[in-house]
């Protein structure tokens, strides 16, 4: 390999390790380096897949693709399986390969839908850091039909640098949450230790001023600052359970369960299968939960409730109900509240369905269903 060639390599390689480095956002991370690459190889289009542990892929970066296939937000690109993604879900993708003709761009060009500018082939390469798998890289030129040893050397190099960067990304995240995590349990622990015991003791003084109080008025303006303090007792109280689930080292059902009681509100349960639920699934779900025992506590007009959990090997379903007095909903319109909707962006940011069904008269029915 000429000298002027290798020099090209190297100075590539350290502006996508600087690249890869300075990013903590995944999809800026890879939109970056994907151009990059393009751009000093003079390969015009690009795309990154990335799959997870269940074979189900997202685009995650793509660079000049024909329009046919960047068209409806990439659409032909998001749904359906491809040679490629089949052969690394089957564990036949290890390195670089040289050309794999596209069955996307043939399922284009059988269907008639539009011009592939040319592109007809692309290279493949399986994103990894070790033993660990995040997807696939692939690049492609129009009427390119070959790639050189030192070309699939050069795109095994970037590709493993990307996994790298990934596996340094997802580790900087769980970092992230074990840190959010033990800084809510500090906070809980600060409330309970301060405000929750001057209004425990703002409680108590009030008491006491009524037993002691010969006054009417006197007694009437104690009472009342006693209920806002049991008032404002019970929503800390509620606030700390929030910040620090209690419990949940129990398990889900069990938090939820303690959870109801503490908002006196009667919880039948019913839990069909087991396996072990990720720690980011299950806090998603004690989070959601809450919302709709506190939706059930204030709005159903009734003091009781369902739950039940069915747990898979990879997926949980989740259903809260209540026979309370409901209210009008038609699926597929918008959700009403900002506590539901919460719920469905904590389910959706875990590739789950939220699923929500509530009549006047007929009670209200929360279902959540989460992979994992």
């Amino acid at each position: 390999m000429p000298i002027e060639s290798r020099n090209e390599e190297m100075i590539l390689l350290k502006e996508i390790a600087e690249l890869l480095n300075e990013g903590t956002d995944t999809s800026d991370v890879l939109s970056g380096v994907l151009k990059k690459l393009l751009d000093v190889t003079g390969l015009q289009t690009g795309w990154i897949f990335l799959i997870d542990d269940h074979g189900k892929h997202h685009l995650a970066a793509a660079e000049a693709l024909p329009p046919v296939l960047a068209d409806n937000h990439h659409q032909r690109m998001c749904h359906d399986d491809c040679w490629c993604i089949d052969r690394y879900n089957k564990r036949k993708l290890n390195k670089a390969t040289n050309i794999i003709e596209c069955k996307r761009i043939e399922d284009v060009l059988e269907e008639g839908a539009g011009d592939t500018g040319g592109l007809t082939h692309h290279a493949t390469v399986p994103l990894r850091a070790g033993h660990e798998r995040f997807g696939i890289l692939n690049v492609g030129s129009p009427f390119k039909t070959h790639f050189e040893k030192n070309e699939l050397a050069l795109l095994e190099a970037v590709a493993y640098q990307i996994g790298t960067a990934l596996k340094r990304i997802k580790l900087t995240q769980r970092e992230q949450e074990t840190a959010l995590i033990a800084e809510r349990n500090r906070l809980a622990r600060d409330l309970h230790d301060s405000v929750n015991q001057l209004l425990f003791s703002l409680s108590l003084t009030a008491r006491a001023g009524v037993e002691m109080s010969a006054n009417k008025e006197v007694k009437q303006t104690f009472s009342y600052i006693q209920d806002l303090a049991q008032q404002a007792l019970g929503e800390m109280r509620a606030l700390i359970w929030q910040l620090r689930p209690q419990g949940l080292e129990n398990g889900l059902v069990s938090a939820l369960r303690s959870y109801a009681e503490m908002l006196d509100l009667s919880l039948e349960t019913k839990v069909t299968g087991a396996a072990s639920i990720p720690g980011k699934v299950e806090e998603a779900l004690w989070r959601i939960g809450q919302e709709a025992l506190g939706n059930c506590k204030k709005h159903s007009q009734t003091a009781a409730a369902r739950l039940f959990v069915h747990i898979s090997h990879d997926a949980i379903v989740m259903t809260i109900k209540d026979n309370g007095c409901g209210f009008q909903y038609e699926e597929n319109h918008e959700i009403p509240s900002l506590g539901l909707k919460n719920m469905k962006v904590r389910t959706e940011a875990l590739h789950g369905t939220f699923q929500l069904k509530s009549k006047p008269g007929s009670g209200t029915e929360i279902q959540i269903q989460i992979p994992f």
